[in-house]
This record gives C-alpha cells, sequence and structure tokens, in this order.
C-alpha cells in the first residue's frame, strides 16, 4: 500500500511525533508497503507521484530533552493550506491508500484533523474525531470515565489565571497541575506548597486556558495498551526522577519499566478491564493506551487514555506489544490493517 505517515505539526510535542513517525516509517517499509514522511506543517511541494518515488528508509529521530521552539518553527514557513496545515498536505494524503498518524497534541489529537479528512474521504489511523475529542479534554473525559463506573482522582477545572482559592483548598496538598489538553506531561507539575501550586498554575497556563488540578495519588505507575479491542501486559513505570515528565519519557534510561508489571494476576486483569472499559467509553477505535496509578490501598486511579501513544524508541505502547510477541513492524502493521477494517 501507498502510507502516508503524517507527523510533526505544530504541538509542542512535534519532536516525539517526528521521532515515532521515523520509526513507523522504516517499519511500514520493511513490512513491503510504500511508506512516506510528511510533516503536517511544512507540507511538501512534491505532487504524490513524484513523492512516493521518494520513499526510502530514515535515519533515526532523536527527541531532544526539552520541546521545540514553536514559534522559530511557525516563522520560517511561508504559506500553506492554512496556518497549521502546509501545502500539498491534502493531495498527498488524499492519494495515499491510508494516512497512519504520527501526530501527538492538539494537531492530532483532539479530532479536528480526523473530522476534517472524514470530510474530505481520507482514511486515517486509530480512533474517530469523536472519541479523540472526548479523550483529549481530560475534564470531558474524566466525568465520562467517572459515569462509567472507573476510578479518578478528584479534580477541579480552572479557566482563569487568578483561580478560586476555595476549589484549590477542596482539592487540597499535594496536587498534580496540568494543563487540560495537552500531553507528553508538557506543562505538568506536582505541587506540595501553595507556593509551588502558584508557580505550577503559571507553567500551565503557559500552555493552555484551561488547567486540571487533581489530587495527588502516591502509588504505582501503570499503563496499558489496547490494540484490536484487546488488552496489551500491562507495563510499569518507575521514573528516575520524581514524576514521569517529558524528559523520563523520551531520554533512554531516565525510566526503568518492566513489563509485564509486578501485579498478581487478579489485579492485572482488573486494571486490564478498566482500561477496556476506559476505552469504549470514551469511543476509541483500533488502539490506544490507557494509563493508572495504583495506590498503597491498591485501589487502581484512572489518570488518562492516549489516543495516539507514543512510538518512539522508548514508548510504552511498543514495550508491551514486544511482551505479547509483537514486534514494532509488526505493531505498525496491525495498526494499518485494523484501521482499514473501518472502512470496509
Amino acid at each position: 500500500m501507498n502510507i502516508i505517515v503524517l507527523a510533526g505539526g505544530l504541538s509542542p510535542e512535534r519532536d516525539v511525533s517526528l521521532s515515532g513517525g521515523t520509526m513507523a516509517v522504516n517499519a511500514l517499509l520493511a513490512r513491503g508497503h510504500r511508506a512516506l514522511l510528511l510533516d503536517l506543517f511544512y507540507g511538501t511541494k512534491d505532487t504524490p507521484a513524484e513523492a512516493f518515488q521518494k520513499a526510502a528508509p530514515l535515519p533515526p529521530y532523536t527527541v531532544p530533552e526539552t520541546a521545540p521552539d514553536l514559534a522559530a518553527i511557525r516563522a520560517s514557513r511561508a504559506g500553506g493550506l492554512s496556518s497549521k496545515i502546509g501545502a500539498g498536505v491534502l493531495p498527498l494524503c488524499r492519494a495515499a491508500d491510508i494516512v497512519y498518524l504520527a501526530l501527538h497534541g492538539d494537531d492530532g489529537e483532539n479530532g479536528k484533523l480526523q473530522a476534517f479528512f472524514d470530510l474530505m474521504d481520507v482514511r486515517y489511523t486509530g480512533s474517530p474525531s469523536i472519541g479523540c475529542a472526548l479523550a483529549m479534554h481530560k475534564w470531558t473525559s474524566k466525568h465520562i470515565l467517572n459515569g462509567a463506573g472507573i476510578l479518578t482522582p478528584r479534580g477541579v477545572l480552572l479557566t482563569g489565571k487568578n483561580p478560586s482559592s476555595d476549589a484549590l483548598s477542596a482539592i487540597g496538598l499535594p496536587c498534580v497541575v496540568k494543563p487540560c489538553s495537552g500531553g507528553s506531561s508538557l506543562g505538568i507539575s506536582i505541587a506540595h506548597s501553595e507556593q509551588e501550586r502558584e508557580a505550577a498554575l503559571a507553567e500551565a497556563f503557559r500552555y493552555e486556558d484551561e488547567v486540571l488540578v487533581e489530587e495527588y495519588i502516591h502509588g504505582k505507575e501503570l499503563s496499558c495498551g489496547i490494540l484490536g479491542g484487546k488488552a496489551l501486559p500491562l507495563i510499569e513505570i518507575i521514573p528516575r526522577g520524581s514524576f514521569y515528565d517529558y524528559a523520563h519519557k523520551y531520554q533512554a534510561g531516565w525510566t526503568k519499566e518492566i513489563t509485564p508489571a509486578r501485579l498478581e494476576a487478579a489485579r492485572t486483569a482488573e486494571i486490564q478491564q478498566a482500561a477496556l472499559n476506559a476505552y469504549d467509553a470514551l469511543q476509541l477505535a483500533v488502539y490506544a493506551r490507557v494509563d493508572f496509578v495504583l495506590d498503597e490501598a491498591g485501589k487502581a486511579y484512572c489518570l488518562e487514555a492516549n489516543t495516539l501513544p507514543g512510538m518512539t524508541p522508548t514508548s510504552l505502547l511498543p514495550q508491551e506489544a514486544a511482551a505479547a510477541g509483537i514486534d514494532y513492524p509488526a505493531l505498525c502493521e496491525s495498526i494499518v490493517t485494523l484501521s482499514m477494517r473501518k472502512y470496509q
């Protein structure tokens, strides 16, 4: 098949996307497809015929320790289909048999691009627009998950830079402060004092106008990948530092991961079922990853669902798939095959 691997964009997770997208291209080429990396923001001047003739293996793309300078990237491009979509993107995507979405952040995970592709008759991998929108907005997904009987940390949504002290007092300290629709732990902080909380709020509001403050749950960090409606083995996450932030996610050696997680079989099955329930409640499809923290009392709290899980060399989903006997090229192939079934 002719496959466009769509990556990059203007998200703070741009580098993560390019790393996973590069690996996906090489994996799909190894499986016999004609795969091509396309940057959503920069686009291309090539026609579809010219572009696919250039399909070839790519060198590895390393994720830096810090997020990219989006202002500089935005200023480096003139023109394009829109402020976020580069020239030539739509013709190439329409010409492909399917678009493999390797994007992260707003550009690819909030459902807008999926809805646009639906209108343009572009086939793409992963969840539909409704599922992406519900999962991306953490406050909305929290209510849906709670309604489905899935435990989540207590939280409050702040929509202004001068939040009510009563709302924050209800959550208490320590607390987790995070952008409501962000990913890769960008803008997330754990605050242990009012001073730290004030700084954390200022940092989170740099990324978005909506910020979620949640009670801090101390415990074992776990994640459950889902592929084709089936739960993969749980992975246990042990960051070297205080918590699983951006650097710990994408710098080799910064985090220890154990797959399968060190849990008894009954508890493992319980969390896998909770992940599947979250997947269904949020109307997801093809694949996803659902994150949990298991507290010292044995309660599993669902933190969020990821509709386009990371696929970099240090990402969790490929490790979980490998534990189930699915190597990286086979995982990418499965994502494409399962996604094509949506259009049959």
